[in-house]
């Protein structure tokens, strides 16, 4: 260690500390495991069987730290220089592996998935997670970013309400052509005020796919979208404005997507993730069938159920976005088999038929839930296809349908989110 390192007891730690340890296994969240004098430390920027020096960003009394890699001694074979110079020690959070090959990476995000459902459902199966084509930069087509009190708009930092600012000399790597550009132009609109300060300014807690909205900056919805516009949103413009619709192509049609409404945001994913929807119900004799999908959205897995069940089937697209709802049925306008209904899932689902054959769910990042996983479970369908954006909440939704009288039948991961520790996940399920 060099004289800025720390040789102290391990239920000293303070942030600032620096600390030489082995690095351990990945864990669900983009860090990994590593033990100070026996104490958990989370070490982000790190990988596993690597030996290095950490810094303390947070010491929790009497439980773990946080830390990050400043100093690599031993390094993993795999190890990259990372391309972003806003991927660094208390620098952006948006991205988790860019220090990892991209195989090391997917590797990576397969052990998680597979500890998961280890650790939640008492599973141990094999994992492999799949390469979406296009590379492992430049994918993301919608970004939300903040806007700083200086004017700069970006990501936050780590763990952190500082922005990033990012432009065309220091871009975001993994946004998609156009946005960082966007970024270091677009006009804030008059009434979104850049607050004096990070605490200045409280917006309302709208919930956002995936997680909870932060409060302290304005945020702006950057859209590459796929009729080639690129678009910034305010959510919490004030007055009355009209949010674009942006029209996204995907399994040989065409959707209306609210641009800044939930769609995939790697270019592949919808044609992937659809893909290995419609795989899951292809040994299945379903036309004439009834299915539901729910948290529909606006209608990708419809489509692949109205071509599965045929026009003598029915297909059930519930959904608790009232945009994105309204543009389900402009979309499913075509298949007079589909219906869809506006409302949250878990309160719908009461209202829908005693018994269904087909269920496609694809919840938010905290997944459907136990009840949920019950009340569909005791419909008795055929087959429960469910897409998962987190491994954890797939771990406890499939404890939960297992214990409904289902068993994991088959499971397909995808690499939807190059550099982050995000994984798509698509699991069969059918009567034990």
């Amino acid at each position: 260690m060099n004289d800025t390192e720390v040789a102290k007891s391990a239920d000293d730690l303070r942030p600032g500390d620096r600390v030489e340890v082995e690095i351990g296994p990945v864990a669900h969240g983009g860090h990994c495991v590593a033990r100070y004098q026996g104490r958990v430390v989370f070490v982000r920027l790190g990988l596993p069987g690597e030996t290095a020096v950490v810094e303390i960003t947070e010491a929790r009394r009497g439980s773990f730290c946080r830390g990050e890699v400043v100093e690599v001694l031993r390094a993993d074979p795999r190890r990259v220089e990372a391309p972003c110079s806003h991927f660094r020690p208390g620098g952006c959070g948006g991205c988790d592996f860019q220090h990892a090959s991209g195989d090391l990476q997917r590797e990576l995000k397969a052990s998680v998935v597979r500890e998961q459902l280890s650790r939640l459902a008492g599973l141990d199966r094999p994992v492999s997670v799949e390469e979406l084509p296009g590379g492992g930069f430049g994918w993301r087509t919608r970004v939300r970013w903040a806007l700083d009190p200086e004017g700069r708009i970006g990501p936050r930092a780590v763990r952190s309400h500082r922005v990033e600012g990012v432009n065309p000399t220091e871009p975001c790597l993994i946004a998609a052509p156009g946005l960082n550009e966007l970024a270091a132009t677009v006009e804030v609109p008059s009434g979104v005020h850049r607050p004096a300060s990070a605490g200045s300014q409280h917006r309302s807690g709208r919930q956002v796919r995936g997680r909870a909205a932060r409060p302290e900056l304005p945020e702006v919805v950057l859209t590459a979208a796929g009729d080639g516009r690129r678009l910034a949103i305010w959510p919490d413009q004030p007055g009355t404005h009209q949010v674009p619709t942006v029209t996204e192509h995907a399994i040989g049609r065409d959707f209306s997507v609210a641009a800044d409404g939930f769609w995939q945001v790697h270019p592949a994913a919808a044609d992937t993730l659809s893909g290995a929807v419609a795989q899951a119900l292809t040994d299945l004799e379903l036309i004439g069938a009834s299915s539901w999908d729910l948290y529909g959205g606006v209608g990708l897995f419809s489509e692949v159920l109205a071509e599965a069940v045929g026009e003598s089937g029915t297909v059930v697209s519930v959904e608790g976005d009232r945009t994105a709802s309204a543009l389900a049925v402009q979309n499913m306008a075509i298949h007079p088999q589909v219906s869809v209904v506006l409302g949250s899932v878990e309160k719908v689902i009461d209202d829908l038929p005693d018994t269904v054959d087909v269920v496609v769910l694809d919840p938010p990042r905290a997944g459907a839930g136990p009840a949920l996983c019950e009340q569909i479970a005791a419909r008795a369908p055929a087959v429960i296809v469910y897409v998962a954006c987190d491994p954890a909440a797939l771990g406890r939704d499939t404890a939960a349908l297992m214990a409904a009288g289902y068993r994991l039948d088959t499971l397909r991961a995808f690499d939807c989110f190059p550099q982050t520790h995000h994984v798509e996940c698509v699991a069969r399920f059918l009567p034990a």
